[in-house]
């Protein structure tokens, strides 16, 4: 396979307040305007858009020229590092629906989310609590969560000598983002324990909204006492910065909410629900290179798995990682196409005691339709539930 023929044109973005390496002439500000005032019909069209689900959709009425893909350079978006890489996301769409795949880069999940709702992406992957918080904050028009990707792969570490999340008080911890996946169990976590984290950065511990690039650094440079993150940074810091791992989020999922203990969402894909409606063809192409990438990342022998990731964070990222570390961040996380919908009740619950999220209704966040016509095609692939939060 040629990497030449199928690499798609990549932009990156830093967090909100970064600058980007390279970006598009688009200006957020204008696109939000333009998003709000269509956001009104993008739920209406995409309930339309999927009458007839059962039956494949119609990619001659449905195709786009083009369809712009947002993911991190994490190992916790390996499906897409690996789609992207190998081509396997390019040449479904382009076989599926005749679209071309481009793509940008971002460092965590509100950026990503900012981009898609101002119409600069059309999907993206992204941790469960910025598809939440959009969801919640657009009344359900903004976005719709089509496939799980990744469960685990978060750890909360910190300076050896921290035994327990007493020891946390007084101290300045990070989070890849504010209002980002890490950042709100972070929050939760010490709400459990009794120790307050406010929002702009008060209370009992003190949490600072953080670049990983940088929350490596500022831990090696004794600025930092700890901090809740997705692989690899979780492991570049035990590794390269001598942490310790205080807690292990998939400790804290018991199975009951979905799936089995220790599982829980990571990485979801969601595509923006006017983009779903106007073109349910090509989403259905991008799922079933989606899931091709699943499919290989979880039969691919260990060694070949971590060489295909770690090309694929160079491509993202621009740096390969040590074998230890990529080693141990891929034990800690699976690849799956199911988002284990039934945990994101307790997901929301998380954010708005944070005060970062408000109490909201999640039904309709889930449109599982068109994953389920990609799985019933494909051998070793169960039907996968929405959790009464949407259709399947």
């Amino acid at each position: 396979m040629s990497q030449d023929r199928h690499t798609p044109k990549t932009v990156r973005i830093t967090a909100a307040g970064s600058k980007p390496r390279r970006r598009r002439g688009w200006d957020i500000a204008v696109a939000l305007l333009f998003c709000a005032a269509i956001a009104g019909s993008g739920a209406a069209a995409l309930s339309a858009a999927g009458n007839g689900a059962g039956e494949r959709a119609d990619s001659a009425a449905s195709s786009a020229a083009e369809l712009r893909l947002g993911y991190f350079g994490n190992v916790t978006h390996a499906p897409a590092l690996v789609g992207v890489r190998q081509g396997l996301l390019a040449d479904a769409l382009e076989q599926g629906t005749g679209t071309t795949l481009s793509t940008q880069v971002f460092n965590a999940g509100p950026a990503a989310i900012e981009a898609l709702n101002a119409g600069a992406i059309d999907a993206a992957y992204l941790g469960p609590n910025p598809a939440i918080n959009s969801f919640v904050q657009s009344r359900g028009e903004s976005v719709a969560v089509i496939a799980g990707a990744t469960s685990g792969g978060a750890q909360l570490v910190v300076r050896p000598g921290i035994r327990d999340a007493a020891q946390l008080k007084g101290k300045v911890l990070a989070t890849p983002q504010l209002g980002g996946t890490q950042d709100v169990a972070l929050r939760s976590y010490l709400a459990s324990h009794g120790l307050a984290a406010t929002p702009d950065g008060g209370g009992d511990v003190t949490i600072n909204p953080t670049e990983n690039a940088q929350t490596l650094k500022l831990f090696q440079d004794g600025k930092l006492d700890g901090a809740w993150l997705p692989e690899p940074w979780a492991s570049r810091l035990v590794l390269q910065a001598g942490a310790d791992v205080l807690v292990d989020e998939a400790d804290l999922w018991d199975g009951t909410l979905a799936g089995k203990p220790g599982q829980f969402t990571t990485t979801v894909l969601v595509v923006s629900r006017k983009y779903a409606a106007d073109h349910p063809g090509t989403v259905e192409a991008l799922l079933r290179g989606h899931v091709a990438a699943i499919d290989w990342l979880n039969a691919a022998a260990p060694a070949e798995r971590a060489e295909a990731v770690n090309a694929g964070l160079k491509e993202a990222a621009g740096a390969e990682l040590p074998r230890d570390v990529i080693d141990r961040a891929l034990r800690n996380i699976a690849f799956t196409p199911d988002p284990l919908a039934g945990t994101f009740p307790r997901l929301l619950e998380d954010g708005v005691e944070s005060g970062l999220t408000k109490p909201a209704d999640l039904t309709g966040l889930f449109d599982l339709r068109a994953l389920n016509r990609v799985l019933a095609e494909e051998p070793g692939h169960s039907r996968i539930g929405a959790a009464k939060l949407g259709t399947e």
